[in-house]
């Protein structure tokens, strides 16, 4: 398999990922036996539930620092210090001093430190991570109607690693419904999986939430659950006035993604974003960057 690359908006430059789990991910979705050990029990939420009560077991402690080290974390950005975690679950959704994500002036910003893939017509893309593949929008919001009026809007697909930070915010603000669950099972959203099956997007348990905003119209957001994602738990208050870059929710231990859906012509996604998305190349860039501005 060729190796993951994507391009880095702050030291602009094209970087490899450094991939966790790549022999397990390799093996789960490359491998003949792999796949029995996929469809049987890796994709269950059975699996994910147990994983995610492993890394809650306060012997999983230990595993901090050497995570830390391996991937080149900045301890500086933590709001706590690494050894006041109770378990390795507890550092994976760990909060950031203020400070560590600076939130950008920019009408919209990122809602995650991922690596984004962002299109201004989500009725018009095709070949993500394969050539061939396209978005269906309808099953991914489960509602056809919903589907309808937003497919010629702007989508951001911001796909997180184990070793980012975890927590997602909002991208604008406005007034957020009650979150809405989707259930489904839980493949991995690494480019690893989404190769051979874009699909897994919308298969997997995923969340919705509403944002009502002043300017922008009805924007949804969208987490979606993955392999060893233990939950995605929402911590903001529904009917409340929501400020751009406030904590939305963590996901606990493993890797997923977040989906921003805007009203047709309502935003101008940032020109990077669009250049890099349209060669199919992630754009990293942190929670709070500039994403989009309104149109006028």
């Amino acid at each position: 398999m060729k190796p993951i690359t994507y391009h880095h908006r702050e030291l602009d430059e094209t970087q490899t990922e450094q991939v966790y789990g790549e022999g397990f991910l390799k093996w789960a979705y490359g491998n003949p036996l792999g796949a029995i050990a996929l469809h049987g029990f890796v994709k269950r939420p059975f699996f994910s539930h147990w994983y995610g009560w492993r890394m809650n077991q306060p012997s999983t402690q230990q595993k901090i620092n050497p995570f830390i080290q391996t991937y080149g974390l900045d301890s500086s950005e933590f709001a706590q210090s690494p050894e006041s975690y109770e378990h390795f679950n507890a550092f994976f959704y760990r909060k950031l001093k203020p400070s560590a994500r600076p939130i950008h002036s920019s009408d919209i910003v990122f809602p995650a430190d991922g690596r984004h893939l962002g299109f201004q017509n989500a009725s018009d893309i095709s070949g993500v991570f394969l050539k061939g593949q396209k978005w269906d929008l309808a099953t991914l919001l489960g509602d056809k109607d919903l589907a309808e009026r937003y497919q010629a809007g702007a989508l951001v697909l911001s796909r997180l690693c184990p070793v980012d930070y975890h927590r997602f915010h909002f991208p604008c603000s406005g007034i957020a419904e009650q979150t809405e669950v989707l259930n489904g099972p839980l493949y991995s959203v690494s480019p690893i999986a989404l190769r051979q099956q874009l699909s897994y997007l919308w298969q997997n348990k995923r969340t919705l939430t509403k944002l009502k905003t002043p300017d922008l119209g009805t924007v949804l957001l969208l987490e979606i659950g993955a392999t060893c994602v233990g939950s995605i738990q929402q911590t903001y208050q529904a009917g409340q006035t929501i400020n751009k870059g406030d904590e939305k929710g963590y996901f606990a231990f493993g890797g997923s993604s977040t989906i921003t859906i805007f009203e047709p012509d309502t935003v101008r996604l940032a020109e990077d974003l669009v250049h890099h998305s349209s060669s199919q190349t992630e754009l990293y860039a942190k929670m709070g960057d500039s994403m989009a501005k309104a149109k006028a």
